[in-house]
């Protein structure tokens, strides 16, 4: 009995290479042959197109379900953009000026040229990562294709990835870390394929965007530069890979040398001793936690010292991609494994990179930045790509148990008969294996992420906005968080916005808080008028319930400041009620539910 021909047709066009898996098929292919090469090649890449513009709709929801709503890691990067549109925001304004200065080019560049175009940087934030997930999910599946010439495993590669930035707030956030992915996987691509002017565009492009990625990328570069041969470590023999290698490299030092020489207004960048005094970094609940003490798991695994595995194996297919390192041990004698690339091993150099520079981050910890933002990112691709290809190797063994068996009864002999029988199961562990990476988010309680932060005081951002650009709002809510955003004033301080790592700034921050807590927990009007005066605040936006010592022990803010908390604490159990509680019934000037808004100068008289 002969196979079926719809059998046949579906074996194809899941398992049926694109192109000869001869060493040099990519080197001698154009781009455009190998992008649209098949009919199923095209079907398959816009079925990817068509998940990752699915999901990125599903985020788009969120984004415009409110009138105020902003992505949270957007508070930081994206407020003070509104001085692309108005010269006058943000006058003065420490916190502006700060996040305006930290602020790679190329990301500044991108919301610029939307500002000219006259989208607001608000509105711009919320539609850039449905173009930056077309794209990430473009290349991942050209660079699947680069290494592995199968169009599902493409396919696979590029929706599992979909998936676990769906889960992640990495490109709904519009923020420089957004760009990574794409940057990421077209240095892949011109890596596989040898493409140097593409592999040395994504290191410059990656420079103006996020310049630890071009550590990582260089990182590869200097593996590649090197071979086993004949026993010992030497420079690789091939000529085009040492020029392609060490143009890169030289690409890596041009765009990194601004930042090497550069030296901030806001410097200097704080070393691990001055860290280990900062309570925020160890503290539970603080968003700048870095230090786990007594947690060692914790320190090296989660957060932001850690190599974030929870975030790499999301979504819980990636955990496949470990299969691949069974690849020296498997045989691929008719197997879809003989069509793997040469250039594979550039997989386990990008996870060598990664976690050479996440250790030389902790080496020279906060010069380098954060050791997390080696890894996180970088390893998340190398395992989606891995995983594609176990996924489908293990789906094409399936199917040849299975389905490939079909018809075939009569030919299998008796001995062989109870092994036939126990390929019955290979069919519902195809569909269960093609079904949980296809349908994984129905399995997911929240998908995707829900990142967004929503303003739910509209009557106080439309007063705030009404007010002269110049004011000046002075609060220890949370809500002060969303003002910049939401209303284009300027805040004394927030939590949001107390980063730690320049030192010139956090001092500031720091002091400013501190002055704050004094202020508003001060029992006389002196307390109030230094303060008022010596940063000029127009209005203080206290919580109803901010005079009671609940409110100070729950704040994990007033918290983070141990010494003014307990200083507001003692002021708070005297006879004498604080000058700022005493002024709100003559000095209010709005109110919304327990939000109470004060003119500052009211309350010096």
């Amino acid at each position: 009995m002969t196979r079926s021909p719809t059998l046949k047709t579906l074996h194809d066009c899941l398992f049926k290479p694109i192109s000869s898996p001869s060493p040099q098929f990519l080197s001698e292919a154009s781009p455009q042959s190998l992008d649209t090469s098949t009919n199923a090649q095209r079907g398959w890449l816009l079925l990817s197109l068509g998940f990752a513009l699915f999901y990125s709709l599903l985020a788009l929801q969120q984004a415009f379900s409110g009138d105020y709503v902003v992505q949270d890691d957007a508070r930081q990067h994206v407020f003070w953009m509104q001085r692309f549109l108005d010269s006058t925001a943000f006058p003065d304004d420490l916190i502006a000026d700060y996040f305006q200065s930290v602020a790679p080019a190329g990301y500044r560049f991108v919301y610029h040229v939307a500002a000219w175009l006259g989208i607001s940087p608000l509105f711009f934030h919320k539609i850039l990562p449905v173009g930056l997930n077309l794209l990430t999910a473009g290349l991942c599946f050209r660079a699947s294709m680069g290494l592995f010439p199968l169009p599902s495993a493409a396919f696979c590669s590029s929706i599992v990835l979909a998936q676990g930035l769906s889960l992640t707030d990495a490109i709904v956030s519009g923020t420089p870390k957004a760009f990574i992915y794409p940057l990421l996987l077209l240095f892949i691509d011109g890596a596989i394929r040898q493409q140097r002017f593409v592999a040395w565009g994504a290191i410059a492009l990656q420079g103006l965007f996020y310049p630890q990625l071009v550590l990582i990328s260089a990182g590869v570069l200097c593996l590649q530069l090197v071979e086993w041969k004949q026993g010992r470590l030497g420079m690789v023999s091939d000529q085009r890979d040492r020029i392609f290698s060490m143009g890169g490299l030289v690409v890596a030092f041009l765009v990194l040398l601004p930042y090497a020489i550069q030296t901030s207004a806001y410097g200097p960048t704080l070393t691990l001793e001055e860290a280990r005094q900062l309570p925020e970094l160890a503290m539970k609940g603080s968003r700048s936690r870095f230090f786990y003490d007594g947690e060692p798991s914790a320190y090296w695994l989660r957060g932001r010292s850690g190599l974030r595995l929870a975030t790499i194996f999301t979504p819980v297919t990636n955990l496949l991609g470990i299969g691949l390192l069974l690849l020296p041990w498997l045989p691929k004698k008719n197997t879809l494994l003989q069509h793997l690339h040469p250039r594979i091993h550039l997989l386990p150099q990008l996870v060598l990179a990664s976690l050479g520079c996440f250790f030389l981050s902790h080496l020279l910890l906060f010069r380098l930045h954060l050791p997390s933002r080696y890894t996180q990112h970088s390893i998340r691709v190398v395992v989606s790509l891995a995983a594609s290809i176990v996924v489908t190797t293990l789906l094409h063994q399936l199917w040849q148990w299975g389905i490939g068996t079909w018809g075939r009864g009569t030919q299998i002999a008796a001995k062989q008969k109870q092994i036939a029988g126990m390929r019955i199961f290979a069919i519902p562990l195809f569909i269960a294996l093609s079904g949980a990476v296809v349908f994984y988010p129905a399995w997911v309680s929240q998908f995707p992420l829900e990142t967004y932060q929503y303003g739910t005081y509209p009557q106080l951002y439309a007063f705030l906005q009404a007010q002269p650009a110049s004011i000046r709002v002075a609060s220890l809510t949370d809500e002060v968080n969303n003002i910049p955003t939401f209303t284009h004033r300027s805040i004394l301080s927030g939590r949001e916005y107390a980063i730690p790592y320049h030192l010139g700034y956090y001092r500031q921050m720091r002091d400013r808080t501190i002055d704050l807590i004094n202020a508003q927990y001060g029992l006389t009007r002196r307390d109030l008028k230094i303060v008022t005066e010596a940063y000029n605040i127009t209005f203080w936006l206290v919580h109803e319930g901010a005079f009671h010592p609940d409110y100070i022990a729950n704040s994990r803010w007033i918290q983070q400041h141990p010494q003014a908390a307990a200083h507001a604490l003692s002021q708070l159990q005297q006879p004498k009620r604080p000058r700022l509680a005493r002024s709100i019934r003559s000095c209010q000037v709005f109110k919304e539910r327990e939000l109470l808004l004060i003119d500052a100068h009211c309350a010096l008289q």
